[in-house]
């Protein structure tokens, strides 16, 4: 009874001084994070998103997301907010929020959009997840079902033992959760879109885009109730017949589109990957602008961001990490790590890597359950320092060491023009010089037809679509 009590009565107080009113809904709910605390967790988190991504420099894009997404913000329903639109240099199709009013958009999504109206929406509907308070009601919910959950295993000795499946399920709740706020921001999205004065229709038919590039990466396949976010198909009905009904209660109003205001900002837009921050071709890795190379083990995956390279075998076991040090010289370069890591020097020797002076070290760093082993090499190449960290538990490591060697001291300057001067592609905008079909148009500007599909889905069209003389359309310039 002593638990249950206690259990009560922890529950009691979350309820108690847990209790806010939705700006977007007016109702009473659970909140346990404040709005103080919200904005200081975006704000938190905001550099991390930089360096996970890094800012897509275009200063028209820039400009109009900003200029849209401050109309937007002053009709919504938390207007006081300092918001923060950007775009981040991602060719991922995505965009995202939050919490406390910091909106990110990918430059693959830009790349996906052919209006205004299709991004007015969107962006809608991500200051709808700020407006409507999802993060902090999701963290709240969190909360509440975590006491519950622990208070399950103190009540009942048999329900701790299938603590771990609670969890799991807990999980799956949530998914709905999410599905409800999604969906919520679809309707919030409608409504300041439309107050903003664009056609929310267009939102609905960006869905269907999305649908077709999930049925290309085999997306498609995922079951609608285990996907946190609604079904585009699902999603594409709901929020078109929410916009003719927003629209219906302003009657004579012409809502604008802006297709070809749209696509000429779009003009010279970097798509897909961008080789001048780095690519891989067979197994190494180049970097045009820096000017270095280096190889990596067969078989290994390689991620590359803004901030470093990481690089995993298939089995996971270990990690090789390659990034730029801020420090003045090999030694408080090699130092930092080691203290940022809490790893202890085992040995280290000045050594030379292909002309360049470099620091070599191998260094432990070991807890109660686990001893952990590390291969650095920090390496100075003209005005910059690099670090390598290879590692792996100090049991596996014997296995990886040699591999992680090679690739350390195989770093060299890169000095083949192909690679230097290699290229993004790029968004191009053509003007149909006659009516045609967009296959036909795409066979005119000597578009490769294995890239036609590819190219109908970021027009948003199809690839019989009859097409007016004058219609401007979205090409790739390979390089």
């Amino acid at each position: 009874m002593n638990t249950l009590f206690k259990l009560f009565f922890a529950l009691s107080c979350l309820f108690l001084l847990g209790c806010a009113v939705n700006p977007v809904t007016g109702n009473r709910e659970l909140m346990l994070m404040s709005e103080q605390q919200e904005i200081a967790m975006g704000k938190q988190s905001d550099p991390a998103v930089i360096a996970q991504f890094g800012l897509y420099q275009d200063e028209t894009l820039q400009s109009f997301i900003n200029e849209k997404g401050q109309q937007m913000a002053k009709i919504s329903h938390r207007p006081h907010l300092n918001y923060e639109f950007k775009i981040v240099d991602s060719p991922v199709v995505n965009a995202f929020a939050l919490p406390g009013g910091y909106i990110y958009f990918t430059r693959g999504i830009m790349a996906h959009f052919n209006n205004e109206a299709e991004f007015a929406g969107v962006l809608g509907h991500e200051i709808g997840h700020v407006t409507a308070r999802h993060s902090a009601r999701q963290y709240s919910q969190q909360q509440v079902a975590s006491v519950l959950l622990v208070g399950g295993m103190l009540v009942s000795p048999e329900f701790a033992q299938f603590g771990a499946q609670a969890q799991q399920g807990l999980g799956l709740l949530f998914l709905s959760f999410g599905r409800e706020n999604e969906s919520e921001s679809d309707k919030l999205g409608v409504e300041y879109s439309t107050k903003i004065g664009y056609d929310a229709k267009e939102m609905a038919g960006f869905f269907q885009t999305l649908n077709r590039l999930s049925e290309e990466s085999g997306a498609g396949e995922i079951p609608t109730f285990l996907s946190t976010h609604p079904h585009p198909i699902d999603r594409f009905g709901k929020v078109k017949r929410m916009a003719s009904e927003k629209q219906a209660t302003l009657p004579g109003k012409k809502f604008e589109i802006g297709r070809n205001s749209y696509l000429q900002m779009v003009e010279g837009l970097v798509y897909g990957e961008d080789p001048r921050q780095g690519f891989v071709d067979g197994n190494v890795f180049y970097h045009p602008d820096l000017r270095f190379q280096f190889p990596f083990p067969q078989g290994w995956k390689l991620h590359n961001s803004p901030t470093q390279v990481q690089i995993v075998p298939e089995d996971q076991k270990a990690l090789l990490v390659f990034t730029l040090s801020n420090k003045p010289d090999l030694t408080s370069a090699a130092q930092e790590v080691v203290e940022k890591y809490q790893f202890t020097v085992k040995q280290s020797k000045e050594v030379k890597v292909n002309g360049y002076p470099a620091l070599a070290y191998l260094a432990e760093q070991t807890s109660q359950n686990q001893s952990v082993t590390m291969l650095s090499y920090v390496i100075k190449k003209d005005k910059y320092i690099y670090v390598f960290m290879g590692v792996a538990n100090t049991s596996d490591f014997d296995q990886y060491q040699n591999q992680l060697a090679e690739s350390m001291t195989s770093f060299k300057n890169l000095t083949d023009p192909a690679r230097i001067n290699v290229k993004p592609d790029r968004i191009r905008v053509k003007k149909l010089p006659r009516d045609m079909t967009l296959a036909q148009a795409l066979k005119y500007f000597k578009m490769p037809a294995s890239d036609h599909e590819q190219l109908a889905i970021i027009n948003g069209m199809k690839l019989d679509d009859q097409l007016k003389s004058g219609t401007y359309i979205k090409v790739i310039s390979k390089g």
